[in-house]
């Protein structure tokens, strides 16, 4: 390690000691306990002194929820109008400035209201830790981004507000809330999840046995995996370092790509390691040609692909399979993720043509091809 590596690793062993500490419970599904668990431990950080603050806790009108709230110190919402509507959201700036030693923020996957100074709750989490402030927090597992498709699988919609996985990453502790699908179904038929005329409705939608035994397995997978990355990361092996590396690859279309890269993701997160998102401008895509549409899909495959950890290529190239092998030898890559190749009558010769050559390509660099469908 050179003198400049030497500095710099000590600067982020400065900063990770004096950021806060960082619990995020999960569960299923909305009504298995999150918020009543935070405000049980707050209760108990209260009794052993720690100076703990409710920055922004969310009851949903349920009567045992509301009643721990009671006898918490609570720092005030900041109010404003949005759409002519007074609207309460979380006061980052009364959190820093208070400084508690632990703050409760639930709804971290919450969208803030346009003007604040994040776009996303779980950014002004960030913002609190890195004060050196510790957080309590909640979410579920449909919440989690690089899930997003296979909730929407379950559950046949998109959930429109998402965490990047590195937030789970980060996190000290991930701690699940688990309940067995008759115990929540008992609990939303008696009232303690939603109002008695929204339980029917939420029955016969979200909350299907089907539904919830299937997020259910998602939450404790998810958990699991992040006890075996901790494990790894801190008990010493001597199976030597790990080689995976995965590299998705991708173009300027609207929804494929974004599987994709949330697959080579997961990859990554399962292996402890880090992924590639490449995207190859060919000729027919320049900046003059490509339309805005298009540019607009890009701009959001790479965000997408930035929160979740990746590192994004673009290399400008008349051959998109010659780019793809070039990368995968610069980066060493181990997996490659594709969408399904579309070959058009007129050229389908010449394209699988090019397809079998990157297949053997990655045959001998010894590159396994994960194809999403």
């Amino acid at each position: 390690m050179n003198r400049e590596q030497s500095v710099q690793h000590f600067l982020d062993l400065l900063k990770k000691s004096r950021r806060g500490n960082f619990k995020i419970y999960i569960g299923m599904i909305a009504g298995v306990g999150k918020s009543y668990r935070m405000l049980q431990e707050a209760h108990e950080l209260l009794r052993s002194g720690i100076d703990v603050q409710i920055g922004y806790i969310e009851t949903h009108g349920r009567v045992e929820t509301e009643a721990l709230v009671d006898g918490l110190p609570q720092i005030p919402r900041r109010k404003s109008f949005y759409k002519g509507k007074e609207v309460e959201e979380m006061d980052l700036q009364a959190i820093l400035s208070i400084h508690p030693e632990v703050v409760i923020v639930d709804e971290l996957a919450h969208s803030n209201v346009e003007g604040s100074k994040n776009e996303k709750r779980w950014q002004d989490v960030m913002d609190i830790l890195e004060a050196g402030i510790s957080v309590i927090t909640a979410v579920n597992i449909q919440h989690l981004e690089g899930l997003n498709e296979e909730v929407q699988d379950i559950a046949g919609i998109e959930v429109k507000e998402r965490i990047p996985d590195s937030v789970l990453e980060q996190a000290d502790e991930v701690v699940n809330i688990d309940l067995t699908a008759d115990e929540l179904v008992k609990r939303l038929k008696a009232g303690k999840i939603y109002r008695p005329e929204k339980v029917e409705t939420a029955l016969n939608n979200f909350f299907k046995s089907e539904n919830i035994l299937q997020l259910r397995e998602l939450a404790l997978k998810e958990v699991a995996l992040r006890v075996e990355k901790k494990v790894e990361n801190s008990v010493p092996v001597n199976t030597g370092v790990r080689h995976e590396k995965f590299l998705a690859c991708i173009s300027s279309n609207e929804r494929t790509p974004r599987k994709v890269i949330r697959k080579a993701a997961r990859l990554a997160t399962r292996y402890n390691t880090k992924f590639f998102v490449l995207y190859v401008q060919t000729p027919r895509e320049s900046i003059d040609r490509i339309p805005l549409a298009n540019q607009r899909y890009l701009s959001n495959h790479f965000k997408l692909a930035t929160e979740l950890g990746g590192e994004v290529i673009r290399i400008q190239s008349e051959s998109v399979t010659d780019s793809i092998v070039q990368v995968c030898k610069e980066k060493m890559i181990t997996t490659l993720c594709i969408g399904k190749p579309s070959f058009s009558i007129r050229s389908l010769l010449f394209s699988s043509y090019r397809y079998r050559n990157l297949l053997n390509s990655l045959s001998q660099l010894n590159i396994d091809l994960i194809i999403i469908a």
